[in-house]
């Protein structure tokens, strides 16, 4: 559809922050006063600001999510949490208005070389805004919108509140509540009917501060006929207090229209990574997830798509690695409401030392519906003698006439093939990543050259801690 490229995944490349004076700090603790002072500072409308307090309110009455990771959750600290930080509001257009002490980030990220290179447009967030934003002139040119949600709120008011919330409404979950009463940055994107953006467009966000939290929110919008490939990439440094990242990101691809959403999120191991993300596909569309989900202290992120018209398609790839100390709880939905929609979910879960990684599946298909399709691969991998896995998946399917397939595996890695390999002069640790390598070979031939070779990579670095 693209032409693809890679993102840096360096395990340690993110663990470093420099020390920076924030223009604008809401304080610790969420109120009524934080939401108010978020909305100040912004400058917006009234009828944004009742939306945040409205979702405060839903935030502040649903309990937290008992059914699972119940006992992770529980370490959050609300009050202790800071909810808004900037250095300035208003996002640069070239690498030299950028402040220094946020220049110095993303240069040592490698971001600015990296639009250089192969990109078609960069939005780089630290902490709560973006410190800079551009594309180039001839997207622009062509009517390709790509803003942060506070500048489409300004710039594009129809195109930007036809979707905006429609898609993860503010009841959906608890964390799209908060995100909803305190989001801030983000990307809002809009590709005008017929356009192919050729190179993908790419936001990078960056939690520098400590005990602080982290609510992009996203808008993808493409028009009929046109395709856009979005890569995000994460980091933050390793604190001792917790952090809160939790975004919303909506797709929306209009008729024959194709959205392909790119992350490789490598968090410290003090972040709760709590993320909704869904996509909504019309006729002969499709939107296609590729997840590589590292470190945190707990994922909870099930990219789902509702396939509204016929012949739409849904896809979800993705890659989870829960290291000690770590939960991935990451899946997908499939939700088909029109005929001859087709789905494909699969997922490989690495666990090692006592890290553990849960799939969470969902898979709807009503009886009226006629010519529906779904296949789910998802298999796991156990490193050590306390590495867990749990799946969970759940398969709705009426009506004679749609087909599904559910395949699951679990294995644990072999002490004799690891035997074998280091007969033959490896490493432990190079016999037990040629192992992982092989386990998700299967799955990397569906992702970018480039891509799965950044993965490898990763995979290498996860496995040097687990000898032994």
């Amino acid at each position: 559809m693209v032409q693809h490229t890679p993102i840096e995944v360096d395990r340690e490349k993110g663990n470093f922050s420099y020390k920076t004076h924030y223009e604008y700090d809401a304080g610790v603790g969420l109120n009524e006063g934080v939401i108010n002072y978020i909305a100040d500072v912004k400058g917006e409308d009234d009828w944004i600001r009742q939306f945040r307090l409205k979702a405060l309110d839903v935030f502040n009455r649903r309990a937290m999510p008992t059914h699972w990771a119940t006992k992770d959750l529980e370490n959050i600290d609300f009050a202790k949490i800071r909810y808004y930080l900037s250095k300035g509001q208003i996002p640069k257009r070239t690498w030299e208005e950028v402040p220094d002490e946020i220049k110095q980030t993303f240069e040592r990220l490698g971001i600015p070389e990296q639009e250089r290179k192969f990109l078609a447009g960069v939005e780089a967030q630290f902490d709560s805004e973006a410190a800079y934003s551009n594309i180039k002139a001839d997207l622009e040119k062509q009517g390709v919108i790509f803003l942060g949600p506070n500048e489409g709120l300004k710039e594009h008011p129809d195109v930007f509140r036809k979707w905006f919330g429609k898609i993860i409404p503010t009841n959906d979950n608890k964390f799209s509540a908060l995100n909803s009463a305190v989001f801030s940055g983000g990307s809002f994107i809009y590709v005008p009917p017929g356009v192919k953006v050729a190179q993908p467009l790419q936001a990078y966000f960056r939690i520098n501060a400590e005990s602080f939290g982290q609510f992009e929110r996203t808008l993808i919008i493409a028009d009929e006929g046109s395709e856009v490939t979005y890569m995000e990439g994460c980091t933050a440094p390793q604190f001792e207090t917790s952090t809160i990242h939790s975004a919303v990101v909506e797709l929306v691809a209009m008729k024959s229209a194709k959205i392909q959403y790119i992350t490789v999120q490598n968090w410290s191991n003090n972040v709760f990574n709590l993320v909704t993300k869904r996509g909504l596909a019309h006729e002969e569309s499709e939107i296609r997830w590729i997840d590589c989900n590292i470190g945190s202290r707990l994922t909870m992120k099930y990219p789902a798509v509702v396939l509204n018209g016929r012949k739409a398609r849904g896809e979800v790839l993705s890659i989870a690695l829960a290291n000690d100390g770590q939960h991935q709880d990451t899946g997908a939905k499939m939700i088909h409401n029109a005929d001859e929609t087709s789905s494909n979910i699969i997922s490989k879960s690495i666990s090692i030392g006592n890290g553990r990684s849960s799939y969470r599946g969902l898979v709807h298909i009503p009886d009226h519906l006629r010519g529906c399709k779904n296949n789910t691969e998802c298999d796991a991998l156990l490193i050590n003698t306390n590495s867990r896995t749990d799946t969970f998946p759940a398969i709705t399917v009426r009506g004679n006439g749609n087909s599904v397939q559910h395949e699951a595996s679990v294995s644990k890695l072999s002490a004799e093939q690891i035997f074998y390999m280091m007969q033959r002069g490896l490493s432990e640790g190079e016999a037990m990543s040629l192992s992982v390598n092989g386990f998700v070979n299967d799955l990397m031939k569906h992702f970018p050259m480039e891509y799965s070779v950044e993965l490898k990579r990763l995979i290498d670095l996860e496995m040097e801690g687990s000898v032994g």
